[in-house]
Order: structure tokens, then C-alpha cells, then sequence
């Protein structure tokens, strides 16, 4: 069994605060990046606080340290065969919703049947804002805002704040953050103005945030409204053929129908597209036929439409009702917030080619040819797809139709996933079990409990609202608040990023801007008869994300306390043996013989384990090795790059850093042997053993080697060896940290309430020492208390 060492934490009276405000030149080195004493490069993330990119001019990547190119996430690019598979997939998944839309559009903007000139009007209006909202915004300047590979607002935020000094980073991973902040030289006079404007108010740094987060909360609000308003339409769509169904039995189906579509979620987005992508394909194929039928049968006359001015024309003639109308109209663009999210699962060019090879053209051709039907059948505006259907393909496209309006949700469930992902990359929420679902594409993912608790809130959805009429008028509001924030974000890109003078930018932006006030504003009429629902939860959700994000902060804030170089806490005495600093007593260091791998979260600074282990206990492990998991965004690291080694300069200490896959199985109950075996190979390379001197330090003062060196250098060798051989052989131990945080006296009430909600939070979904895949009678667990 574990064992488990409970260490009641206080102030040692030359610790803390005090401490080390007094020790100038560690801070000082900390705070500037500098070779600290323990032979490791101490990156900035040593400073006090939490780190944010530097106010200065920076140039990328100038840090070095043992984080390598491969750590960085790398974007995937596709071309050929590959990419047309990719892009096939996306019309499988990210269509869906917006790829609906002809079957409700008319139905939703019209309340009467409509006179030849209003119905122009529309149809105006829908050409120009799918060309407008969807094609020339997203798909042309948008879906280049992608932060390496990744879309959706918040990874807007995300790419800006690797160019702009706009938030805290854990200090334990500032370094692997890959920084582009340009030098103040480069940008427009007006963008640096801005940039410092940005940059020196908490307010605008703020507010981003605020944007970033409230974007994620509104599409993931979306996402328990998607699915049950498109597959309650679909099989309230059956009453055409069987009017007899009860409203018990439309619920039934519905929920059944909702359960398969998450149960198959686990197959991953390559899988679930062999069936989804076909139906969605057949489906648009059917729009466009249908209308190609319609415009060579009845009024071609309707492509006067593509004139903008019929758009104005029937806003100025209706005004206010006009006005109101476009809350209709919208819905044949939602879904478009889905297409940037969903990016990081595709990519930019599979996007844009399945966008406007296929996709557009058919949602064009399918408008127009309902509006040429309506326009010699005004009453057909109710249901104008079935009523506009040729003779004798009617039972088809009611089939194809129920189909394609049950996958129309994949968009927003894998857009959920995706954001999900995005802000626990950035410690916004919990860390969850995240899947990868493909060898070949890095983006696809599942996340197993949030695709279940998705599924049971649709659930409820489309049980307590039972009708699309109820669901439709919570519908579009977040839609047009994520464009809105999309615009904005995208904006500062191009200032900050493409390095855009703001004075080009501004015109286009007010001009996209103001598309999606008017939008906006139209669809904020909605609040009072069912949009409250949604922007309830996304404030809901957004105040969640926003309260761990503070939490973690401070938890930061705590623990920087505790970041130094190896040698601020250990230190070798005159006859050879370890011993504490003068900062802590320079008590002796007992040594328990064995070999100790300390769990270490950064991978650079000293593990907070250690200190917490060395100083309180007075005793370290016989050889001691800081093993370090990091991540990487691909299936699996070859053997050969997976491990990184490094020597500190107290003697028989090493860190290991190992590079993993999604793939990979790195924590086996044989991993104290492979541990072993990789700082063997380390000792026995040459690199290794070369300038060692007697107490195990590195001897970089010269190039030359004397005969009395070597002979003193291979002796250290052998014996460092020896010790290794012995610690391992004797015993293996695994230490790792339990952390405990404790609100500290005389906060203030909110600030109370906020820090234990977060603590509460974070002790129920902490990893369980229980779920480690090593033998457990070989564990040491140690409690250490920190004060938030």
C-alpha cells in the first residue's frame, strides 16, 4: 500500500516572502533568464508571479532551456488525396447545421404569405449574408486566424495573447508557450499605441478575456440546443406521412434517436463520417436539383435577388417589422460559428474547399429555387422544401431530409469538444479525459464526459420544450453574439498579428460590425420568449470557466514561493555530503538509500516536491531523478526523442523529461527499469562522462584534459555508476505531491466565497494518486499546505 506523509505546514523564519525578497541576485537572475546554479537554464517562469510575454520587444523562441521544436504544437498540412478526404469529412460534420437551414427559413421570416417584391427582398438578403456572414468573413479572413491549426474564438484569444501582454501563464509552462510578439518597430504608429493601450488597462485585458470565454460558454449553450431542436424538427416531420403520431411518441423517438447519436460519438469523426458525410451530400444534392427543377419551371426572374438593393429596399419599406424579420433570416447562416470551431478537426483549405466547391453553391441554388416556387405559390412559404418538391420525390426527401437534420448537430457536439479542449489547455476549466479519435488527423477528439452530460441536457431540452416552435426562439442569439465576438477578435489579429495598420482595418471591421449589430439586435427580441435559456447558461457556464481560471491563479501566485534552482535549497558541504543552505539552517541531509523518482509538473524549475521532501524531512533519496510527462499533440514520440536528460549540480540528481503521444503508454508498473535504463545510457555516453569531477559536478572551466583529470574523471564515473547500480537494486520509491490549499485568515467575504468554490472544485476533480499504473506499495505521498 501508499504510504503517506502528512507535513503540517508554517512559517519558517527564514522562508517565505521574507526570504525572498531579500535574496536579490536569485530574483533578479529568475525574473531575466540566466544559468542558474544547478547547471539548468532558469527561464523567466521563476519569477514571483505569474508570468505574462514580456513588455519589451521579443524575439520568438529566445529562450533556451530543454523544451525543443517538437513541444510546440505543430499544424498539419494536407494536400492531394489527403486533403480531399479531409474535406469530404467536413461536409459530414461541420455542415450540417447551416446545411438545414433551407428547410425553416422561409417558414420562420415570413408569418403570411408573401408579395413578390418582399420575397425578392429576402431572398436578397439571404444570398448577400451567406456571401457576406459566411464566405467572405469566415472562410476568407477568419479561418486564417487560426492559432496554429486550432479555431474558434477563444483560440483567437489564445493567438493574441502569444503577441500581446494580455494574461498570466502558469509559470511552470510560460516557456513552452511559443511567443511572436512583435517589436515595436514593426507595427504601424497607431498599433503600437493600441497595443500599450491594451497591454497597461486591466480593463481591455479584461474584456477580451470576458469575449474569449463568453464565446466558448455560448457555443457550448448552443450545443444542448442543437440537437434537440434539429432532431425534434426531423421527426416532427413524420406527421406528414403519419398525422396520428402523439406528442408522447414524437418525444420518445426523439430521445431515442438523441441517445445513438451520442452513444457513436466514442468512434471518432473519421468513422462517424462513412455515414454522416454521405447523408449530408445527398441532402445538399437534393437542394440544388430541387432547385435547378424550380427555376427552369417556374420564375428565373428571382435572380434579380443578386442586386443588394432589393435588400435595402424591402428594409426601408418595412422598417421596424423589417427589422424583426431578420431574426428569421439568420438562421441561414447558423451553424457558421460551428465552421471556425470545428477547424482544428479539418483544417483551412479542406474548409474552404468543401465551402465553396459544394456547399455554398448548393444552399444558393436551394433559396433561390424555393423563391422561384413562391413566387407562383405564395402560400408554399410554410414548408417550402417539401411543398416545392418535384412530383414523385417526395418520400425521398422526406427520408434524406429526417437523416440530414439528425447529423446536423455533429457540428456543434464537435465543436464542443474542441473548445472544451481549447480552454483546459489554458487551465479555464478542470482537466478532463481528453481522446484522440485518429493516428493521422492531430485534431479529432472526444471528450467522454462532456459527450455524456451533452446528451443528458439535450435530453431534457427536448423533453421540457417538446416543440421546435420553443426551441426556435432560443435559438440564434448566441450565434450572432460568438459572430460578433469573432469580429472583433479577428480585427486585433490583424492589427497585432498580420500587422495591418488599424486605420485599413477599421472600415472593414465597422462594416462587418455593423452586419452583425443589425443581426444581433434583431435576435435580442427573442430574450423574453426563449433566448433567455441560452444566454443563462452561457453565463452560467462563462462565470464557471472564469472562477477556476482566478482560482488557478492564485494557486499560482502560492506556489511561486517554492521556484528556485536546486542549489537555493541543497548544497554540499566541505567533507561531500548534502546538506540544507544557510537559508534553511544548513542542517545535514541524511540519505535513505534507494532510488527516488520525484513526479515533477514544470520539467525546468525544481520540482516543489523536493523542497517540500529535502527541507522538512531533512533527507533525500541515495539517487534522485525529477521525472517530468510532457505532452505532445501527436500519436507517439519515437523512442529515440521521447527521453531528455539533463545532470543538476547536486551530486546523483538528474531530471528526466519524457515526450509522449496520445498514443503512448509512458506510467507502466515497470517504469522505475525504464527510468533506470535511460540514466544509465545517459551516464555511460560520453557526453557523461567527460569533465566530471570528484563530487559528481560538471568541470566546464576548460577545453584540456590532463592525465590526472582523466584518471580522477574516471573514477568519478565509475563510481557514479556504482551508486546507481547499488541505490536501484536496494530500493525503488516514487514520491509524489499532494497539495493542499487553505484560504488564508482575513479575506474578504467574496473573495472567500470565490476561493473555496474553486478549491471545492478542484479537490473533486483532482487525479487520484490511486489511478497511477505503478506498484503502490511503492509510493510516498507528500501533503504539503500552501495558503491562497
Amino acid at each position: 500500500m501508499a504510504t503517506t506523509i502528512r507535513i503540517a505546514d508554517e512559517v519558517h523564519p527564514k522562508t517565505g516572502v521574507e526570504f525572498t525578497r531579500t535574496d536579490t541576485q536569485t530574483s533578479r537572475n529568475a525574473r531575466r533568464g540566466s544559468i542558474g546554479d544547478d547547471g539548468i537554464y532558469n527561464i523567466r517562469s521563476r519569477s514571483r508571479q505569474p508570468s505574462r510575454a514580456p513588455s519589451g520587444d521579443y524575439k520568438p523562441d529566445d529562450d533556451p532551456g530543454l523544451r525543443k521544436e517538437g513541444d510546440f504544437k505543430q499544424v498539419q498540412v494536407f494536400k492531394g488525396k489527403m486533403l480531399l478526404w479531409l474535406a469530404y469529412q467536413s461536409i459530414g460534420v461541420i455542415y450540417g447545421d447551416i446545411g438545414t437551414s433551407p428547410l425553416y427559413v422561409y417558414s420562420s421570416t415570413f408569418s403570411s404569405a408573401p408579395s413578390y417584391n418582399d420575397l425578392i427582398g429576402v431572398l436578397s438578403i439571404i444570398i448577400w449574408s451567406l456571401t457576406m456572414m459566411v464566405t467572405v468573413k469566415y472562410v476568407f479572413i477568419i479561418l486564417r486566424a487560426d492559432n496554429d491549426g486550432e479555431g474558434g474564438t477563444f483560440s483567437t484569444y489564445s493567438l493574441l495573447s502569444r503577441y500581446l501582454n494580455i494574461t498570466n501563464r502558469d509559470p511552470r509552462e510560460a516557456s513552452l508557450v511559443r511567443m511572436r510578439r512583435h517589436a515595436s518597430g514593426d507595427l504601424e504608429a497607431a498599433g503600437r499605441v493600441m497595443r500599450q493601450g491594451i497591454e497597461s488597462h486591466k480593463f481591455f485585458r479584461g474584456l477580451l478575456k470576458v469575449m474569449g470565454v463568453l464565446a466558448v460558454a455560448m457555443v457550448i449553450a448552443d450545443g444542448v440546443l442543437t440537437p434537440a431542436q434539429s432532431v425534434l424538427g426531423a421527426v416532427q416531420g413524420a406527421e406528414v406521412v403519419n398525422p396520428s403520431l402523439s406528442k408522447g411518441t414524437i418525444i420518445g423517438i426523439t430521445d431515442a434517436i438523441l441517445i445513438v447519436l451520442f452513444l457513436v460519438q466514442p468512434l471518432g469523426i473519421t468513422k462517424i463520417t462513412v455515414a454522416f458525410a454521405p447523408i449530408v451530400i445527398i441532402w445538399l444534392a437534393f437542394n440544388a436539383v430541387f432547385g435547378i427543377y424550380n427555376l427552369a419551371k417556374y420564375d428565373a426572374s428571382v435572380f434579380k435577388a443578386f442586386n443588394p438593393g432589393y435588400a435595402f429596399k424591402f428594409l426601408i419599406r418595412h422598417g421596424e417589422h423589417g427589422w424583426r424579420q431578420l431574426g428569421g433570416i439568420l438562421l441561414a447562416f447558423t451553424g457558421v460559428e460551428a465552421l471556425f470551431a470545428d477547424l482544428g478537426a479539418f483544417s483551412r483549405r479542406a474548409v474552404q474547399f468543401s465551402w465553396l466547391c459544394y456547399t455554398f453553391p448548393c444552399l444558393l441554388l436551394a433559396y433561390i429555387g424555393q423563391a422561384a416556387y413562391i413566387s407562383e405559390h405564395p402560400e408554399a412559404y410554410s414548408n417550402p422544401f417539401f411543398n416545392a418538391a418535384p412530383p414523385g420525390t417526395i418520400y425521398p426527401a422526406l427520408i434524406i431530409a429526417v437523416l440530414a437534420a439528425i447529423v446536423a448537430s455533429q457540428a456543434i457536439i464537435t465543436a464542443t469538444f474542441q473548445l472544451l479542449h481549447q480552454v483546459m489547455k489554458l487551465s479555464y476549466f478542470p482537466q478532463l479525459k481528453v481522446i484522440h479519435t485518429s493516428k493521422i488527423f492531430h485534431g479529432q477528439l472526444y471528450i467522454p464526459l462532456a459527450n455524456w452530460l451533452l446528451m443528458i441536457g439535450t435530453i431534457l431540452i427536448a423533453s421540457i420544450y417538446n416543440n421546435t416552435t420553443s426551441l426556435g426562439n432560443a435559438y440564434g442569439v448566441c450565434v450572432m453574439f460568438v459572430t460578433f465576438f469573432d469580429t472583433c477578435m479577428v480585427a486585433l489579429t490583424a492589427i497585432f498579428v498580420w500587422r495591418f495598420s488599424p486605420y485599413l482595418v477599421f472600415f472593414p471591421w465597422l462594416i462587418i460590425a455593423c452586419l452583425d449589430g443589425t443581426f444581433l439586435s434583431s435576435a435580442l427580441t427573442k430574450v423574453p420568449d426563449g433566448a433567455w435559456f441560452t444566454i443563462t447558461l452561457a453565463i452560467i457556464l462563462a462565470s464557471i470557466f472564469l472562477l477556476w481560471r482566478f482560482g488557478k491563479e492564485q494557486q499560482w501566485f502560492a506556489e511561486a514561493e517554492d521556484r528556485f534552482p536546486t542549489s537555493h535549497f541543497v548544497q554540499i558541504g566541505r567533507d561531500n555530503q548534502l546538506q540544507l543552505s544557510k537559508r534553511f539552517d544548513g542542517d545535514r541531509l541524511s540519505t535513505i538509500k534507494g532510488f527516488g523518482i520525484f513526479f515533477d509538473k514544470a520539467g525546468e524549475t525544481t520540482p516543489i516536491i523536493f523542497s517540500q521532501f529535502a527541507i522538512k524531512l531533512t533527507a533525500v533519496p541515495e539517487v534522485m531523478v525529477f521525472f517530468h510527462l510532457r505532452p505532445l499533440e501527436i500519436p507517439s514520440v519515437p523512442a529515440s526523442e521521447r527521453h531528455s536528460i539533463s545532470r543538476l549540480a547536486i551530486p546523483h540528481c538528474y531530471r528526466l523529461v519524457v515526450r509522449y503521444g496520445y498514443n503512448d503508454e509512458v506510467i507502466t508498473p515497470d517504469l522505475a527499469a525504464v527510468v533506470y535504463e535511460q540514466i544509465r545510457l545517459y551516464v555511460l555516453s560520453g557526453d557523461s562522462k567527460s569533465n566530471l569531477m570528484p563530487d559528481g559536478k560538471e568541470d566546464k572551466s576548460s577545453d584540456e584534459t590532463t592525465p590526472a583529470a582523466e584518471k580522477v574523471g574516471e573514477e568519478s564515473y565509475n563510481a557514479e555508476l556504482a551508486t546507481l547500480d547499488a541505490a536501484f537494486a536496494h530500493k525503488i520509491i516514487y514520491i509524489i505531491g499532494k497539495e493542499q490549499m487553505k484560504i488564508k485568515p482575513k479575506t474578504n467575504y467574496f473573495r472567500r466565497v470565490l476561493l473555496w468554490a474553486f478549491l471545492w472544485i478542484r479537490d473533486n476533480t483532482r487525479t487520484k494518486m490511486a489511478n497511477l499504473n505503478v506498484p503502490m506499495d511503492r509510493v510516498i505521498e507528500v501533503g504539503f499546505l500552501k495558503q491562497i
